[in-house]
């Protein structure tokens, strides 16, 4: 793993690779104590003649820069975390799975490790990124099947629900484990003000299809800048489908002839049902989809499988 340290009011400077291990922190570093920290995710993937393709670690950056600076967290620069990045992959090469057989998931965290007891930032940082092998989650077209929930919330407005927070994910733990152990993949959030538009699901964005038009909920302070997300609006541009970024009624959602999700774990997978007060309302899924036509294009360049129009893939040159 990868790893670099700063102190408060100064610039992360040179990291290094080191073997992966425990971390050692004091009990009472910002981490632990206030949840100050932040965490990415990106893949690294093999194509058929061997290269090792990284998707976009800049918008990984970028995005990290920008949850740094709500939690008053310094951050590595873009370059600093594309080369962190790059060195991990590379260090763990070997771990990267054949095409087809899934990917190295990349973890970049930046945590407040200095020890402070009164509320406030950590007096020291750390920056790490570790990896690890992983299969494909939703295998060949597995649609998901959705509740929608207006019991709890992912986020809130003013909260942490735009940056990718350590504090968001176990917050939803309960509804999430309560709903799978009822048949569900995932719960769709409604909106905290109003309880009467989607959001995203727990840690993957959602899009409908209707007719020639793709909806997707509008970016507000509530709702994460999924990578994917982004990536997979581009390319519906690109297929000259028309792309709204609006509120997502729930009806909206129940009307759609397709219903999708996406995300760095999920990739784009195809929402098979969704139920919301006992209706249960299904899509259609398959070879013959929009989603799939999205979905497959997002992959062949992931993959190296297509040619990359958007410039979004770099090659790493492994030893």
């Amino acid at each position: 793993m990868y790893i670099m340290n700063c102190t408060d009011g100064e610039n992360f400077s040179q990291g290094a690779l080191t073997r992966y291990a425990k971390l050692q922190l004091d009990p009472s570093a910002a981490i632990l104590n206030y949840g100050q920290g932040l965490l990415e995710g990106l893949k690294a993937q093999r194509t058929k003649d061997g290269q090792i393709l990284l998707f976009r670690p800049e918008e990984n950056s970028l995005r990290m820069k920008m949850g740094a600076e709500r939690l008053c967290m310094p951050s590595p620069s873009l370059e600093q975390f594309i080369d962190a990045v790059k060195q991990t992959v590379l260090a763990n090469q070997h771990w990267v799975p054949p095409p087809g057989k899934g990917s190295l998931y990349v973890r970049p965290l930046l945590i407040g490790s200095g020890p402070i007891l009164r509320m406030g930032p950590a007096p020291e940082y750390t920056f790490l990124v570790y990896a690890s092998p992983v299969g494909n989650l939703h295998k060949g077209q597995m649609s998901m099947k959705l509740v929608i929930q207006d019991k709890s919330h992912r986020a809130t407005p003013g909260g942490t629900g735009g940056i990718k927070s350590i504090t968001n994910y176990s917050p939803v733990f309960k509804p999430i484990s309560e709903a799978r152990s009822t048949g569900f993949s995932d719960i769709l959030f409604l909106d905290a003000a109003t309880g009467k538009f989607i959001e995203e699901a727990s840690s993957c964005n959602v899009f409908t299809v209707k007719g020639n038009i793709i909806s997707t909920p509008a970016l507000q302070d509530t709702i994460l800048p999924g990578i994917t997300r982004k990536s997979i609006i581009d390319i519906a541009l690109s297929f000259k489908y028309q792309v709204e970024e609006c509120q997502l009624m729930v009806e909206d959602v129940m009307d759609a002839d397709e219903v999708f999700c996406t995300g760095t774990a999920v990739g784009v997978t195809p929402v098979g049902s969704v139920t919301y007060q006992g209706k249960r309302c299904e899509y259609k899924t398959g070879e013959d989809t929009v989603t799939e036509r999205l979905r497959a294009k997002l992959a062949a360049i992931q993959t190296g499988t297509a040619e990359d129009d958007f410039g979004w893939t770099s090659t790493l040159n492994q030893a």
